[in-house]
């Protein structure tokens, strides 16, 4: 009887506890945020905790479509935040965005928050905000390559969010300024700083710190950065920046930039197809039609302007005064960004004729810096130009133009493992985005892929250097080849590779060439 009644003790004992730690895990997976409170989820295997589809803004539909956004409304009881919210309206653009959600929709100011497992409200755990890149035109948080399963685990909590987009985000007329005493545009970059203030005031709660908080972004969401550095809105809202590739400085592209009625005009000449009257009537138009109609604006339509708010003047402007915020910037670009010129292939003669036609009596100096004696030199040299044409340059002006005024260390990197070909990317190359899946430590996510050891390897390297940064502003540790600081004397990099080096800059000659003139593309 009494090991009887012992056994039963213990098997209660055993029930209690089961059951205390079930509240436990059932409390911590309950936050309360400024508009309520939210339920999220574990993921990888209980490690993070995710808190997914949290309205940073109001759904900016109706009379609020090509507002700033506004506030969230409260709710009462619990939200359930166990899945992505829908992603915004736009239309196809690019094959490899895939969505973990249910679906664009304008209402689709959302974000998601990942944290540690063990995350308390005390923990004060550095904050990474990021930005998915696209054109200003596609993309969203709920793409597989930016999952929260393992970032988390460096130590850090990741906000990821969706802003509106295309038309919706960037659209600018003379009776939107009117409305906003000359402001008009950049919607999608207000809703950035929105969610900024959003973890400002609520991140604590989740174990971050509101006063760590580090911005970055890949393409479009690089571009964004430079911005918010040079934004008098964003000035306080964050303590570092990650830029990969992509920067508001021109370039042969260059995502806008243009003033308020320069692009009021090139808009509005597309608004007067669409059969509407006023404002209120183009309000009014349903998304599918407005997105129908926008096809023939190209996928860059709609872009960035200078309008008086979010931006005061050019993005170059604002850092050549040192007006921009002065924090550590870490920054970089792929090795083949330019993959697009190699898909076209190129022939010595090809690209000789081509360097003439572009660059007539500077044809000799251009070929020096980027040769094309046989064809696979040319084919080099192709993706080589077509990087610094496309992404490359303007990344390296605002490395540059940081680095001379912000007062803030600088850190460059260069990635340069070719991936092996997937379904979306043919070709055995280094191309724009690559990198994002090992930032995240998310390789698996990509459909096709063939994984190497050493993939894994300079993803595990790359999480731990980005961390770092988000930690302490400068990207080195324990256990990882050192990163020296990219200053005005040595122009030192890190050549993201395998193995890991670093070394000095060796295109100089290349950026300065440009600087006397570069062609123009389109997309």
């Amino acid at each position: 009887m009494f090991f009887r009644t012992q056994a039963l003790c213990a098997l209660a004992a055993a029930g209690l506890l089961m059951g205390f730690s079930a509240n436990l895990n059932a409390d911590s997976l309950k936050v309360k945020t400024e508009q309520g409170k939210v339920v999220g989820k574990t993921i990888n295997d209980g490690k993070v905790r995710a808190f997914m589809g949290l309205p940073y803004a109001a759904p900016p539909v109706g009379d609020l479509r090509w507002k700033a956004p506004q506030a969230p409304a409260k709710w009462k009881g619990d939200r359930d935040a166990t899945k992505f919210g829908a992603h915004c309206a736009q239309r196809h653009v690019y094959d490899d965005m895939v969505f973990q959600d249910a679906g664009p929709s304008e209402d689709c100011l959302f974000l998601n928050v990942y944290t540690p497992a063990d995350a308390k409200k005390d923990s004060k755990l550095p904050v990474m905000y990021w930005i998915h890149g696209g054109g200003n035109a596609g993309g969203a948080s709920s793409e597989p390559r930016h999952n929260g399963d393992f970032l988390p685990l460096k130590g850090v909590v990741l906000v990821t969010i969706n802003y509106r987009l295309g038309v919706f985000g960037f659209l600018v007329t003379d009776e939107l300024a009117k409305e906003n005493n000359g402001a008009a545009g950049n919607y999608g970059l207000m809703d950035m700083v929105a969610g900024l203030q959003w973890v400002k005031s609520n991140i604590g709660e989740f174990g971050g710190d509101p006063n760590n908080v580090t911005i970055f972004g890949e393409s479009a969401g690089s571009f964004a950065v430079s911005m918010l550095m040079a934004s008098p809105m964003a000035q306080g809202l964050f303590a570092k920046a990650i830029g990969e590739s992509g920067a508001a400085f021109p370039s042969a592209l260059t995502l806008g930039g243009q003033s308020v009625s320069e692009q009021a005009a090139i808009d509005e000449k597309w608004i007067a197809t669409l059969g509407v009257k006023n404002l209120a009537e183009l309000r009014a138009m349903p998304t599918d039609k407005l997105l129908e109609a926008t096809k023939s604006k190209g996928p860059t339509g709609f872009a960035p302007v200078v309008d008086g708010k979010f931006l005061t003047e050019p993005v170059p402007d604002t850092y050549a005064a040192g007006k921009q915020a002065h924090v550590p910037l870490l920054a970089g670009w792929n090795a083949d960004e330019g993959s697009f010129m190699a898909m076209r292939g190129m022939t010595s003669a090809q690209w000789q004729g081509m360097a003439k036609g572009l660059f007539k009596d500077r044809a000799d100096e251009f070929l020096k810096l980027y040769p094309g004696e046989t064809d696979v030199q040319a084919l080099r040299s192709a993706v080589d130009f077509g990087s610094d044409q496309f992404i490359a340059f303007g990344t390296w002006k605002w490395l540059e133009a940081h680095r001379k005024t912000g007062e803030s260390p600088v850190f460059r990197y260069h990635f340069e493992l070719a991936a092996l070909p997937s379904k979306y990317h043919p070709g055995i190359f280094a191309f724009h985005s690559d990198d994002i899946e090992y930032v995240f430590g998310t390789l698996d996510t990509r459909p096709g892929e063939t994984v190497r050891p050493e993939d894994r390897q300079l993803s595990e390297a790359m999480m731990t250097y980005w961390t770092n940064f988000a930690k302490n502003g400068d990207p080195n540790g324990p256990g990882l080849p050192n990163w020296p600081k990219y200053d005005t004397t040595d122009n030192l990099l890190i050549h993201l590779n395998s193995p890991i080096t670093a070394g000095p800059d060796t295109t100089p000659g290349r950026y300065a060439f440009l600087l006397a003139g570069i062609p123009s593309m389109r997309f």
